[in-house]
């Protein structure tokens, strides 16, 4: 047995052999408190639609019935001719809350107890923020085409037919030029339908904001404003529209449908161009209906830590087609 110098590193033929090679330096592993900031889309489909018949839901498959006023014949009237009496029949819509979204995940005793945040707070944020994207992503998808025939396509107007909103094989050209004059029909294409002026709503991508950025709104006194949007980045109100950003509109590809709910890549369309869906109407338009039902917490038997779930039952449905105008932009 070799002899043991006093003071001398063991053993003394080299160095103990570290993988990954130590420093020598002791760093310990600190959990910030301080969470990295995270992005979702912003949500606008519920902003733009009522919840009129919400209920009480409480399941997927639960039904709401809407029933619509019927339309009361005006005759001309003449004294001594006698009056033919109509017997009004309200006719129903029925929409179905037949979609659901859910979160689960597993929250180990351990790690929660090493990390500083709250993590059952913020994974259960995070779950919330995602199944409010998904749904709004879903909403616009689903329903940007629910609009009459007359509040779309290149003769849009119920009672001029002068509109030209875009078709699938021939998108309008948007520019800074013109940007403004479509938002302006859109809105006339909703006067010819009676729309109200007030709650209504206008939905662009932000490559149409960009552009609408550099037409006249850029400059204050178009606007009747003291201040440019350029310079404050506020959208707000044109002419009666409450006007919204979002990246959650439909596009199709050239040669591609829209994504619906059973394609969501969308199909190959003969002859279709590259466009994407602008989107004006009153929030009388399309019924929405969305309820949290369950939220649970588990204790999980093949492990020491909790699962955590939740399910969203909702559902929408176009109702008033009048109410909703679609431009087909490139």
């Amino acid at each position: 047995m070799a002899n043991i110098v006093p003071g001398q590193v063991f053993p003394a033929t080299g160095q103990f052999n570290t993988n990954p090679a130590m420093s020598g330096t002791f760093i310990p592993a600190i959990w910030s408190s301080k969470l990295n900031a995270k992005f979702y889309s912003a949500s606008t489909f519920a902003a733009c639609t009522n919840t009129n018949w919400e209920g009480d839901i409480s399941n997927v498959g639960d039904k709401v019935i809407i029933q619509n006023i019927p339309d009361i014949a005006i005759s001309d009237y003449s004294v001594g001719t006698g009056l033919t009496y109509q017997v009004p029949t309200p006719s129903t819509i029925e929409m179905l809350l037949d979609q659901g979204k859910s979160f689960a995940f597993q929250l180990n005793d351990v790690l929660k107890y090493q990390s500083q945040p709250e993590l059952m707070d913020m994974f259960s944020n995070d779950a919330s923020e995602q199944m409010r994207v998904a749904m709004d992503f879903a909403g616009w998808r689903d329903n940007f085409n629910g609009g009459v025939a007359a509040n779309k396509g290149a003769t849009a107007g119920v009672r001029s037919g002068s509109y030209n909103l875009g078709t699938d094989n021939a998108p309008v050209a948007l520019t800074a030029t013109n940007v403004l004059q479509k938002i302006l029909e859109l809105a006339a294409v909703l006067d010819e339908q009676n729309v109200p002026e007030t709650d209504r709503f206008l939905v662009l991508d932000p490559a149409t904001r960009t552009l609408l950025m550099q037409s006249n709104l850029a400059q204050a006194q178009y606007m009747g404003d003291a201040t440019s949007p350029v310079r404050n980045g506020m959208v707000g109100k044109i002419d009666r529209f409450t006007v919204y950003v979002s990246n959650q509109l439909p596009r199709g590809g050239a040669g591609l449908s829209f994504p619906t709910k059973a394609n969501p890549a969308g199909v190959t369309q003969a002859g279709a161009a590259a466009r994407r869906a602008i989107l004006a109407g009153h929030k009388s338009a399309i019924a929405f209906a969305s309820q949290m039902t369950k939220t649970e917490t588990l204790r999980n038997p093949n492990d020491f830590g909790d699962y955590v779930r939740g399910l969203n039952v909702y559902g929408y449905k176009v109702v008033k087609g009048e109410s909703l105008a679609l431009l087909l932009a490139s």
